[in-house]
């Protein structure tokens, strides 16, 4: 095995989470430019030429500018093999970003430096905290007007509940950013605002002990500010500590202007040094170590139509040990069928090349028949093991789906059908009634847009959603149930998912309490089997 070792220690597996609008993309365009892997970032709205984000390929995402779904951009730079996964930030979509973090090593926190740690922020963390990966922070948009820095890290440290340890710390902000001040080298590095959208723009460096020279560069307030500011830092911040940052303990950050494109070569190269290699992973058999097992790896996401071209479907798997090799043949767990994987691809964005070999921390799309589900575990033919499932997250959201056009039946159930295995809705029925009739639960609302829109667009069919108020949905985790003689509450619905199992839906949180008291040896849970 060890001769994969080397591969697989160059490969940095990164997702990147923010609130909207806290310059995510622009900040993963800035990388890709670093790895060679586009010549001109543009401006990520795109106003003038109408460019779009690289990592945007959906139809709506265009047209609204955010992103949905989360893709995977590979690049290479310095000796490292970077894998990229991008995440919405729109807290609709957050289980699909969930579903990102499970295939990442390390995360990087994007905050905008004028709006501090938001609500999606703070949920997303959440997510980072229960697998313990280590955060790295990024404060974003310092040539705008930002809030006091101390206050940025005070807040990062109340609301997130993590230590913060600045790598480097700005001086001035808005107008009158100037730079920052490297704080291992003990230099400041010099910011102009010429070097959007390249990577030749030149970042001057100047040492602290040449006080004519930082005058001249920063004036004389705001070195006196910046001095005061250090000693202040360096008295109250916690220690560099690399154990603490690799457990998600401790968030090293960095500040800079991604939209300029100042400071981002700086993080990177900080965050390359500091980033884990691939990690070992939990399976029923123990931990699976990348470098000492065979292939193997398992499916977080499944994306259907990302080529108009061709109705496809692609399950995306984190490699999580060994060396895959295109014309190896693999073992399905969950399908019990040892395989080739079809057509296995690397993505970046809507473009894609078709690959021989891929290694542990490596992303690869497949092409999928409709036989994978997100959670699956796939390894070497003689291997006997799965890795943990993904839990999903409860709907929040309830509506009917009345189909517009009855002729079109049978597409409008494979259309629904695909949407709901890549995750994005669930889908449930009326239990008993005889009634066909269909309910979409979502996460988030605007889920319901994109449904009715890709229904549109992709299947041909138009629907009408009727929102329905119910709120709490349960899984029956009992298994001697008899759905027939629960005893309910007046706001109780029985439905079925699409495995036939039955849940409650509730409109009011209490009746879930009650429904419990009325039935004895009823259990019921918020989360989903796998």
């Amino acid at each position: 095995m060890g001769q994969y070792a080397q591969e697989i220690n160059k490969r940095r597996t990164f997702a990147i989470i923010s609130h909207p609008d806290a310059g995510k993309t622009t900040l993963t365009e800035k990388f890709l430019l670093y790895g060679g892997a586009i010549n001109l970032a543009g401006s990520v709205k795109g106003k003038a030429t109408a460019r779009h984000a690289v990592s945007d390929w959906m139809e709506i995402e265009k047209e609204r500018g955010i992103s949905v779904t989360s893709s995977v951009l590979q690049f290479e730079y310095d000796g490292y093999c970077i894998n990229i996964l991008d995440t919405p930030g729109h807290q609709d979509f957050s289980e699909d970003t969930y579903r990102t973090l499970m295939a990442a090593d390390s995360a990087v926190m994007v905050i905008d430096a004028s709006k501090g740690v938001e609500a999606q922020t703070r949920k997303l963390f959440k997510v980072c905290g229960m697998r313990g990966i280590p955060i790295f922070t990024f404060i974003n948009k310092m040539d705008r007007e930002a809030n006091d820095t101390f206050e940025l890290l005070d807040e990062i440290e109340k609301e997130l509940g993590i230590a913060t340890c600045p790598v480097n710390w700005p001086i001035g902000c808005g107008k009158n950013f100037k730079g920052v001040y490297d704080r291992q080298k003990n230099c400041i590095i010099t910011y102009s605002d010429t070097e959007k959208g390249t990577k030749e723009g030149v970042a001057e460096t100047i040492s602290f002990e040449d006080e004519a020279g930082l005058i001249s560069h920063v004036g004389e307030d705001n070195l006196s500010i910046l001095k005061d500011e250090i000693e202040l830092l360096d008295g109250a911040s916690a220690e560099f500590d690399i154990a603490s940052i690799r457990k998600g303990k401790l968030t090293p950050v960095f500040f800079g202007s991604a939209l300029t494109n100042f400071g981002v070569e700086f993080f990177l190269q900080h965050f390359l040094q500091m980033a884990t290699t691939p990690l070992p992973r939990k399976a029923d058999i123990g931990m699976i170590d990348p470098v000492e097992n065979d292939f193997s790896a398992f499916v977080f996401k499944i994306q259907a139509n990302m080529n108009k071209a061709h109705r496809d479907r692609i399950a995306f798997m984190r490699i999580c040990s060994g060396k895959f090799d295109a014309n190896m043949e693999i073992k399905h767990v969950q399908g019990n069928k040892v395989m080739r994987l079809s057509q296995p691809q690397q993505i970046m964005a809507s473009e894609r090349k078709i690959l021989d070999e891929a290694y542990a921390g490596d992303i690869i799309g497949v092409f999928d028949p409709g036989i994978f589900s997100i959670g699956d575990t796939i390894c070497m033919p003689k291997a006997q093991f799965q890795y943990e499932g993904i839990p999903t997250f409860a709907p929040e959201h309830f509506a009917r789906v009345r189909q517009m056009d009855t002729m079109k039946r049978k597409q409008f159930v494979k259309g629904i059908n695909q949407i709901a295995q890549e995750g994005a809705i669930q889908i449930f029925q009326e239990y008993n009634t005889g009634l066909e009739e269909i309910i979409v639960g979502v996460v988030g609302v605007l889920q319901f847009d994109v449904l009715k829109y890709r229904l549109e667009n992709e299947y041909n069919v138009e629907i009408r959603l009727e929102p329905l108020p119910y709120e709490h949905i349960r899984w029956i985790t009992s298994s001697d149930t008899d759905l027939d003689h629960i005893v309910g509450t007046s706001d109780m619905k029985k439905v079925k998912d699409l495995k036939g199992n039955p849940l409650l839906l509730f409109i009011n949180a209490w009746s879930v309490g009650m429904t419990l008291d009325r039935n004895k040896g009823l259990e019921l849970s918020e989360f989903g089997k796998q």
